[in-house]
């Protein structure tokens, strides 16, 4: 009996998960997997195009998937975006706030010290990951806020927990975001409803994008050397894959974490528990 409640919990038949970023390639894996289980899903991004590429995935899903044009540093362009979000999909249950990201030249090199670093691309650096999560969750908050209930799911990151070398602004910002979700998950407990939860994950290291040539030689394939000291020091030895976030993930948006609010859970293969001895 207690398999059968438990089974019902994972399904999401009926919820509507909003995931900001949602075309990246983290993002993108939880949004399929999320669709897979029943869930309708609405993917914000400012290029909706990048989508494209999980269309023939989300079509053979039981959920309803729309992508939806947004940024989140536009407080308006957000509240346009959940304005089309409520008209198709008519409630929101869960937001994914997974629009985060670096910039090179916020990024100390032998060229570019840390007392060269240009303030505005700190600025975007502390914009994107810090504001461009506090943006989405005053907007979809607020609808949560009427509803009395929701899931607000952060992304933060392993830097968070440990600062690491080069990227200053980036460790930062994913501080803040670890700091805000504590915070917002008292604010709306107790201002709104003790049935809204925010939580956070902190994925390690993943090859994306963003860093994929930092971590392997764009010609060899072959592990940088700050590829190869993340391995040595992830007692795992091994990159994270998407979908290793998604355990976590069905988590936390689910009833099953129904008295878990304000954490961060780090999914790094234990890399935050390794000294290094």
């Amino acid at each position: 009996m207690y398999l059968e409640e438990l089974t019902k919990m994972y399904d999401f038949t009926g919820r509507s998960v909003v995931i900001t970023g949602g075309a990246g390639i983290l993002g993108g894996e939880i949004a399929c997997a999320l669709a897979e289980v029943g869930a309708d899903v609405a993917i914000i991004d400012r290029n909706p195009e990048m989508a494209e590429r999980l269309v023939d995935r989300l079509d053979l899903c039981s959920g309803k998937a729309i992508v939806v044009y947004g940024d989140v540093l536009d407080p308006d362009l957000m509240k346009q975006a959940a304005e089309q979000v409520m008209q198709e999909v008519g409630r929101v249950d869960c937001l994914i706030n997974g629009a985060g990201g670096n910039n090179p030249r916020a990024t100390t090199t032998p060229d570019l010290p840390f007392f060269d670093l240009p303030p505005e691309a700190l600025r975007f650096v502390f914009d994107l990951n810090l504001l461009g999560t506090i943006i989405p969750c005053q907007v979809f908050g607020k609808i949560m806020a009427e509803q009395k209930e929701g899931v607000i799911l952060n992304i933060s990151s392993m830097s968070a927990f440990r600062p690491l070398t080069r990227v200053a602004a980036y460790s930062a910002a994913k501080a803040g975001v670890s700091n805000f979700t504590q915070w917002l998950a008292v604010h709306m407990a107790q201002e709104y409803s003790p049935q809204i939860r925010v939580n956070a994950i902190a994925p390690g290291f993943f090859l994306t994008d963003q860093n994929r040539f930092l971590m392997t030689d764009e010609q060899t394939g072959e592990l940088t050397p700050r590829g190869k000291a993340v391995i040595d020091h992830t007692p795992m030895a091994r990159f994270g894959d998407p979908q290793d976030l998604v355990g976590a993930v069905l988590w936390l948006l689910s009833p099953v974490s129904g008295f878990v609010s304000g954490v961060v859970i780090p999914i790094d293969g234990g890399f935050a528990a390794f000294s290094g001895v």
